[in-house]
């Protein structure tokens, strides 16, 4: 017997169990699952009336809202491919993802609308733009009345159909579009439901962007069992700590920059929360220390993830196994802040250049290759680039990483963020984690300057605290005292904020270019 893994099996479970639960909090308004599906219904309806048929391309510009979850849901009855719009590009880069993807219909939301006026009536393929939060008779709630929320006959799906176009907020050149099928998401769920221990007791805040991979599949595996998902429109540490009190919210994922923020609001308002709270981190590696300020400090438990746009994402976590449990709580720190060990259907390992496995001494450095059907069906018109990624049957994330004794994988560094200062190779991220260390440093980043001697040396970049003061030399002796001499910065430049993709990723390609100016390339 062959049953399809098709993402709105989901919803369907979530309907039959719980569909009087509460399934979306949103600013003004709370839906059960019962509710949210008859929407779902009425919007597969309105999409199929646009001409929307298998295969189209819906895009999405909104931020975490009944809106966007349902969308999830509705273009996937028709067979359509739900293309998710990354809210903080300009507008040639919208230009380009609206007209590379094919996409037919955008929605969008009216907060978000003057991000996409002065180029979507110049993109051909967009046949309609419907408004979410426009109130008039031309808006989406009253179009979506004009449809039955009476079951809707969808479309003959297999699991291998694409079900996501994701783009990737790469830092130079056009951003790729990953094909991700139903399957790929389907079997992601399935794991990560089962590693970040997700049931019918959680109210999760949906804090990371739904249009960031899915939101890291999140409207799947939360609504496969019937949790209650509380929106944030807006990432602002105030109204996420509001939302976790007021709704006693029991996990959250997010970037480590956001987590941050929070961390500093938490300190200053001192908030009631009482229950249990995860909190789900990936994006850069975050030191031991800050593990120890989240679960000290916050009293939420942390848990690190890791995965990247092509792979669903995530494929390690670094939840303690239950060996590591009686380890002094320094050990267990330190291992919480690694990428960790590989999630249940993914093989993870960390190859040399030979795509030999590395030993794990936590000390080879070689690059994190995954096999595993959460992986991309490829670059959307991108061949080249797919055959570059995918090589022998593994996916190469451009991750660099050490594997200790026990299996864990620590990221390193990116392959082209490696500092290599008079043959000796740096890890930016160890020499940021001392920075963090620091009480008066609030973010961190180290990048690699050229250096007539040794060719390039490790330069930081820091964001300091409100009313703290620093000089650079009380940094770079803070940092002799904890790291080799040559990993010290040998100088630092303070900043108010650090550039940073939509995903919450530091952009060190920006802080690089200004060192490397008058160089033909950014290495030494």
């Amino acid at each position: 017997m062959h049953v399809p893994l098709i993402l709105t099996e989901f919803l369907d479970r979530a309907v039959q169990l719980y569909g009087d639960k509460p399934a979306v909090i949103d600013d003004h308004h709370t839906l059960t699952y019962g509710e949210l599906n008859e929407r779902v219904n009425q919007l597969s309806r309105g999409l199929r009336s646009l001409g929307v048929e298998k295969g189209d391309k819906v895009a999405y510009l909104a931020p975490n809202s009944t809106e966007m979850l349902e969308g999830f849901y509705g273009a996937f009855q028709v067979g359509a491919v739900m293309t998710p719009l990354n809210t903080r590009l300009k507008p040639e880069d919208y230009r380009f993802i609206l007209e590379h993807s094919e996409s037919k219909v955008l929605f969008v939301d009216y907060t978000l609308l003057p991000l996409v006026e002065e180029v979507v009536d110049e993109v051909k393929n967009i046949n309609h733009v419907i408004v979410h939060g426009d109130a008039s008779s031309n808006g989406y709630e009253a179009w979506l009345r004009k449809f039955s929320p009476h079951a809707f006959a969808r479309e003959s799906l297999e699991e291998t159909d694409i079900a996501s176009l994701l783009y990737t907020s790469g830092t130079t050149g056009n951003p790729k579009g990953v094909l991700l099928s139903h399957r790929s998401n389907y079997l992601h769920a399935l794991s990560s439901m089962h590693h970040l221990k997700v049931s019918d007791q959680d109210t999760l805040l949906h804090v990371l962007p739904m249009f960031h991979v899915n939101g890291w599949g999140s409207p799947f595996y939360y609504t496969a069992n019937g949790a209650t998902q509380v929106m944030l429109r807006k990432t602002d540490p105030s109204f996420i700590l509001e939302k976790v009190e007021k709704h006693q919210v029991s996990v959250l994922h997010m970037a480590p920059t956001v987590l941050n923020m929070v961390i500093e609001s938490y300190e200053a308002k001192k908030p009631s929360i009482e229950q249990d709270v995860r909190v789900v981190i990936a994006g850069s590696a975050p030191p031991p220390a800050f593990v120890r300020k989240v679960e000290e400090g916050l009293n939420w438990k942390f848990i690190q993830v890791y995965g990247m746009t092509e792979i669903s994402p995530l494929i390690t976590t670094s939840e303690l196994r239950s060996m590591d449990r009686e380890r002094p709580v320094e050990e267990q720190y330190k291992l919480k802040a690694k990428a960790g060990y590989s999630m249940i259907g993914s093989q993870v390992k960390v190859v040399d250049d030979l795509g030999d496995e590395v030993p794990h001494d936590g000390k080879a450095v070689g690059e994190i290759v995954t096999r595993s059907n959460n992986v991309m069906e490829g670059y959307f018109k991108n061949e080249e680039a797919t055959n570059e990624a995918i090589r022998e049957g593994w996916l190469h994330t451009g991750d660099m990483a050490i594997v200790d004794e026990g299996g864990n994988i620590e990221i390193v560094d990116r392959k082209k963020d490696v500092i290599i200062s008079g043959g000796e190779n740096i890890s930016s991220i160890e020499v940021e984690a001392v920075l963090y260390e620091h009480p008066s440093v609030l973010e961190a980043a180290v990048v690699a300057i050229p250096h007539e001697k040794w060719g390039e040396v490790p330069h930081a970049v820091v964001v300091l605290r409100e009313e703290e003061s620093l000089m650079e030399e009380e940094v770079i002796r803070f940092c002799r005292e904890k790291l080799a001499h040559f990993k010290a910065p040998k100088s630092v430049s303070f900043i108010e904020e650090l550039p940073k993709t939509a995903s919450g990723k530091i952009q060190k390609v920006v802080l690089r270019k200004e060192f490397w100016k008058e160089h033909n390339r950014m290495v030494n």
